[in-house]
């Protein structure tokens, strides 16, 4: 269902638009959690150190997917503002094709550098063989991975929330049971794991593309319509290079905190594994607010509405309230329970390596929510430079502090790293919003 969020109460509209995807995202990151708790449960703690210690590399390609989709969703919420529908389906087209050639290219580069990257980030042995045939399968479904972000951007740019939910609730449900099949029944292990995600997401992809332009082919219009344009390649590219950029260095950035962690023996590894996989469950939650946020900013951009963009500041910081608390509360107060998910001793390095985690960076889930928050306004209203300042800023001061506090510290000042940089960062920006520069973007 196609919505036009810059008409009717704010309120209900931007909550109505986000619940979904905020749904869509917690199916998405059970099945992520579910991998490793398979992986964990039934096949070791060392398969759950060998998921864990290629997924910063998993993450490097999901962020250029993400950036892609967040390109594609900028501009295409813009144009279906504007009601420009003939500019809003070149844009769609160009997308795919630009998209499905980067995917290639990426899949032929993974396969290339899988082991020379895992070999970076000091992948102990005894993990290191189940660790690269997982990359690799994963790497397999690359065009899955980028064709079924950039619908779920299309989707999104257009006010329609549900028509994802629905295709990553059947994705996740085939997810798992395809995990528990290939994993019990057929003890796959670790290869299990990554088909059960290939073939979940591929599926997903496919219908996702099947009804997005079943979908655009009722949007009519008598102007021009192009399959691909440079111009408009450009204009997305203004907001996709600069948010895959982010994302990019984001993941190279939790490549090497991995390399640190990995020095730490396998039991850390498959701790901080089983937390960051919690934790990215937070984080990616508050991430698809600020998206709801983005493209709501987008839209009535594009219409000519800034006054709106302001409450729907307001409104969304309330709705991100909602989704932190019980977030914080579980982590802090239910670790244990939390990490014996993944793990079936209650003794061990990794238990008490992921404990510490969740309980040093939970109290910290409202600070990185605001900034996430406000960073949405500045992406939306295509004040990419601000954004991009905010985002290194982060990511800039947990590396470095992460290296200077673990000789002294451990394991424990790497995760001190975490709350640092997102006070830092979140400070930034709020003066960034504060301060104007968003509405200075579109005058």
């Amino acid at each position: 269902m196609i919505t036009d969020l810059t008409e009717g109460n704010i309120h209900k509209k931007l909550w109505l638009f986000s619940i979904p995807m905020l749904i869509s995202v917690a199916f998405q990151q059970i099945y992520n959690i579910a991998d490793s708790m398979i992986a964990g449960r039934f096949a070791g703690e060392s398969a759950l150190a060998a998921v864990g210690a290629s997924y910063p590399i998993t993450m490097l390609f999901i962020a250029v997917a993400m950036g892609c989709n967040i390109g594609c969703s900028v501009i295409i919420s813009q144009l279906f503002g504007a009601k420009d529908i003939a500019s809003l389906k070149t844009a769609v087209y160009t997308t795919y094709l630009s998209c499905a050639a980067l995917s290639v290219i990426l899949t032929i580069l993974g396969f290339l550098t899988s082991t020379p990257l895992l070999n970076l980030i000091h992948t102990p042995q005894d993990i290191f063989a189940d660790s690269r045939l997982y990359l690799n399968i994963y790497i397999g479904g690359l065009i899955f991975l980028f064709l079924y972000n950039v619908c779920t951007g299309i989707f999104n740019a257009l006010g329609d929330s549900r028509t994802p939910l629905f295709f990553l609730i059947g994705s996740s449900v085939a997810n798992i049971l395809l995990d528990l099949w290939f994993v019990i029944s057929f003890q796959m292990g670790v290869a299990g794991v990554a088909w059960a995600t290939f073939l979940a997401q591929g599926v997903s992809a496919i219908l996702s593309l099947f009804t997005l332009m079943k979908r655009l082919q009722k949007m009519n219009t008598l102007d021009p319509v192009s399959l691909f344009s440079i111009s408009m390649l450009g204009k997305i590219s203004n907001v996709a290079i600069p948010s895959i950029l982010q994302q990019s260095f984001i993941s190279i950035g939790n490549m090497f905190i991995q390399s640190l962690v990995n020095g730490f023996g396998s039991g850390v590894i498959a701790g901080y594994s089983a937390a960051i996989k919690l934790n990215t469950f937070a984080i990616t939650s508050f991430t698809t607010l600020a998206n709801g946020l983005s493209t709501f900013t987008a839209q009535n951009i594009g219409a000519g509405k800034t006054e709106r963009v302001k409450k729907g500041f307001l409104s969304g910081m309330l709705l991100a309230l909602f989704i932190v608390l019980p977030f914080f509360c579980t982590y802090f107060f239910a670790n244990t329970q939390m990490m014996l998910l993944f793990l079936t001793d209650s003794g061990t390095t990794a238990l008490q390596t992921g404990k510490e985690f969740l309980i040093l960076v939970s109290p910290f889930y409202f600070v990185v929510c605001t900034k996430l928050m406000a960073d949405s306004i500045l992406r939306g209203s295509g004040a990419m430079r601000y954004f991009m300042i905010t985002t290194f800023t982060d990511l800039v001061l947990r590396v470095l502090l992460a290296f200077l506090l673990a000789p002294r510290f451990g394991a424990r000042g790497i995760w001190m790293s975490w709350p640092i940089g997102w006070s830092t960062a979140a400070l930034l920006s709020l003066i960034f919003y504060f301060s104007g520069v968003w509405r200075k973007s579109v005058s």
